[in-house]
């Protein structure tokens, strides 16, 4: 089997990234259009349901599968027969998750007034069970992810335009969000045999990977807590609208949350693996990149969507998701507290066999929101779940940062954070300037802007020589010359 270069898997993950960018960007437009926001907002909540039903059916495997696979990646019996056991767990926890979903389908009003679109969805609980994502990530397999990840996207895009042509296709749009999102996994389930064995060949060990699973599911309980109960109680207490709006405010801050955390998901693996040898030096390096990067995109990006956020509104949903901007701005921070909390915990703590650590962090984000959310929705909408989120996020991150005092200084003292503030600050002046002084459509005051801001960011820090762009630059310039 062979294992690719840490920088070859990132380059698969950016263009796994970059798909998750530019598909939104060209479906999200359309569909709020087409929709509008009563229709996008009933999409949304359905999603948000069927991700808590998907976290029950899958526990704590999507994360706990990725190291328990890698730390035996090289003995191929050892890594069916754990395969094989996670499949029967997840198999297990999966059927008895459906009789529950068909139930109270039938029982909570707000569910039986959805149940159409809520059944199809219910699709992607079993894809997710069989897809065995964890596998092909424990194996670093990123360009075939990849690849079947961005055929899928364009089959989806392909049906999107085709099908959803007004208001009620709504239920349309659900069946294909799940072909263009689950669907390889069909794929991936036929694709095992290719690298190990689907016949019994020991006596299975269910228990061993117990507390593992438990110890994941906790953490993916409390991280769905406050990841998508916003939307479900919106949900509940303001209805489709108010939904509507809030899914239009947090789809920027989804996919850009996608792309700096996408070091993170090719990290894990590798980082299992190193602590697994005891590299104990090659862990701090990657970890110490891992910050570099997650500040160096994430700020930028924040104060960015900050300055253009109406322009970003306009875009991508039109002018009648307009009162969706206050929560986007309030949003917009989690990008860096989220980039840093997924090194914190899923790159130190997790590989450092800390899950609960990361446990009780999240478990602590997860209260906090709800407990502000109960307070802020009722009056707020979706600007109070805005601000509820973002507190969560702050909470996780100092929670972590509190578990790792002793070790986190020699992970962040190499990371030249004034510099990043510095070139924000002339790149910022600059987008304010085009804002106020340039007239133009919507789409070329985004280009423009885009190019300004980015541009004017990225040479302030070359000439401040700040360390992780002078080392990439000059790493790309490097290969050049030697082709």
């Amino acid at each position: 089997m062979r294992i690719r270069t840490v920088k070859f898997n990132f380059i698969m993950n950016a263009i796994l990234t970059v798909s998750s960018i530019l598909f939104p960007l060209i479906t999200f437009p359309y569909i709020s259009r087409v929709l509008l926001v009563e229709g996008s907002g009933k999409v949304a909540f359905a999603t948000s349901v069927v991700s808590y039903f998907t976290m029950f059916a899958t526990l704590g495997i999507p994360t706990y599968g990725i190291r328990a696979c890698a730390r035996v990646r090289d003995d191929k019996e050892k890594l069916s027969q754990t395969v094989q056991e996670l499949l029967i767990i997840s198999g297990i926890t999966t059927a008895i998750t459906y009789a529950i979903f068909f139930i109270l389908l039938f029982i909570i009003p707000q569910f039986a007034g959805q149940k159409e679109l809520l059944i199809v969805m219910g699709v992607s609980i079993g894809l997710t069970t069989i897809g065995v994502q964890w596998f092909y990530s424990a194996l670093e397999q990123y360009s075939y992810i990849t690849v079947c990840a961005v055929l899928f996207k364009i089959i989806g895009l392909i049906l999107m335009f085709l099908l959803v042509k007004e208001p009620k296709d709504y239920i349309i749009y659900g069946a294909i969000h799940v072909v263009g999102s689950f669907g390889s996994y069909i794929l991936n389930f036929l694709r095992l045999r290719k690298f190990i064995t689907l016949k019994k060949q020991n006596k299975y060990n269910l228990r061993q990977h117990g507390k593992g699973i438990l110890t994941f599911f906790l953490l993916s309980v409390a991280t769905s807590v406050y990841l998508n109960l916003d939307l479900v109680m919106l949900g509940f207490m303001k209805g489709d609208v108010e939904v509507g709006y809030y899914n239009a405010g947090i789809k920027v801050k989804t996919v850009l949350v996608t792309c700096v955390t996408s070091l993170g998901t090719v990290l894990l693996p590798r980082l299992s693996y190193y602590i697994q040898q005891k590299k104990k030096e090659e862990f701090q390096r990657m970890v110490t990149k891992a910050f570099q990067f997650v500040l160096v995109v994430s700020i930028p990006m924040t104060v960015y969507f900050i300055i253009y956020v109406k322009e970003s509104i306009l875009f991508l949903a039109g002018e009648s998701f307009l009162p969706a901007t206050a929560a986007m701005i309030i949003l917009m921070p989690t990008l860096i507290l989220i980039g840093l909390s997924n090194i914190t915990g899923i790159q130190i703590l997790t590989p450092l066999g800390r899950e609960s650590n990361v446990v009780c962090s999240v478990a602590a984000g997860a209260v906090l929101d709800f407990i502000l959310n109960l307070v802020l929705i009722p009056k707020f909408g979706s600007t109070g779940a805005a601000f509820s989120t973002t507190m969560a996020e702050l909470l996780v991150l100092i929670v972590q940062c509190i578990y790792l005092r002793k070790q986190l200084w020699e992970m962040v003292r190499h990371v030249q954070v004034w510099k990043i503030v510095v070139a924000i600050m002339f790149a910022s002046i600059v987008g304010v300037i085009f804002q106020n002084k340039i007239t133009m459509n919507v789409f070329g005051t985004l280009c423009v802007s885009a190019i300004l801001f980015f541009g004017v960011y990225g040479v302030i820090l070359l000439i401040l020589k700040e360390d992780f762009v002078s080392d990439t630059v000059e790493s790309l310039f490097k290969k050049i010359w030697r082709k």
